[in-house]
């Protein structure tokens, strides 16, 4: 688990198809001094294994349905920064939302503008993510916490506006029209989703009177 709050950026390099070395290009220090065989680690928000530690970064392998679901799997992610957090640990703070790593899919930047305190920052989301997405409420993008300013449920776009120190401490600040994204929806409206969804199953029985006293309820 993570909490969207960016700790380092990095460059990543393909050893194999889907065998990544991440090398940290800032904050080394603080991340290396820390860093596990085994732990996880947020890659551009997606939550893979530390298979072995370098003296600058790690190797980690993403499995196919990671890299079909992820920008892991698109080719100009090869030379890009990526954004690295690693896991949540006990006690920890938590200064954003709660970030799973299990990214819902991709979405892409539509623009990007600065104003006097803030980037505005739009982007479209695939329905299956957007039905999600609630004004005020949270997502992460490229593993990275931010606060939906406003919604468009007709097109499935959304903007976030974003801090000078976050936008230049992550890989926002590289983005272009057009850049893929990893997106995350709240962990919180995918339970509520599934809470209120009608149960389906093979027989439903009719709620009668006489079902209620052989259930108890009467």
């Amino acid at each position: 688990m993570f909490t969207g709050l960016i700790q380092g950026l990095g460059t990543i390099q393909p050893l194999s198809s889907n065998t990544w070395q991440i090398t940290f290009v800032s904050n080394l220090e603080a991340i290396m001094q820390d860093l596990a065989y085994g732990d996880s680690v947020a890659i551009d928000g997606v939550c893979l294994t530390v298979e072995d530690i370098l003296k600058d970064g790690f190797i980690a392998t993403a499995s196919p349905e990671t890299l079909r679901r992820t920008t892991l799997g698109r080719q100009e992610t090869q030379t890009q920064y990526v954004n690295l957090e690693p896991s949540l640990r006990v006690g920890g703070k938590v200064g954003g939302h709660f970030v799973m790593g299990h990214v819902d899919g991709m979405g892409q930047l539509i623009s990007a503008e600065q104003t006097a305190t803030s980037w505005e920052m739009t982007f479209v989301a695939p329905e299956a993510i957007a039905r999600y997405i609630v004004p005020k409420g949270s997502i992460a993008i490229n593993g990275i916490s931010l606060t939906v300013a406003t919604y468009q449920p007709e097109t499935s776009q959304f903007t976030v506006a974003v801090i000078p120190l976050t936008y230049s401490e992550t890989n926002l600040s590289c983005l272009n029209p057009g850049s893929w994204v990893n997106l995350e929806a709240d962990i919180l409206g995918k339970y509520v989703e599934k809470f209120i969804s009608p149960v389906k199953t093979s027989h439903q029985e009719e709620i009668t009177p006489a079902f209620l006293i052989e259930n108890g309820y009467l």
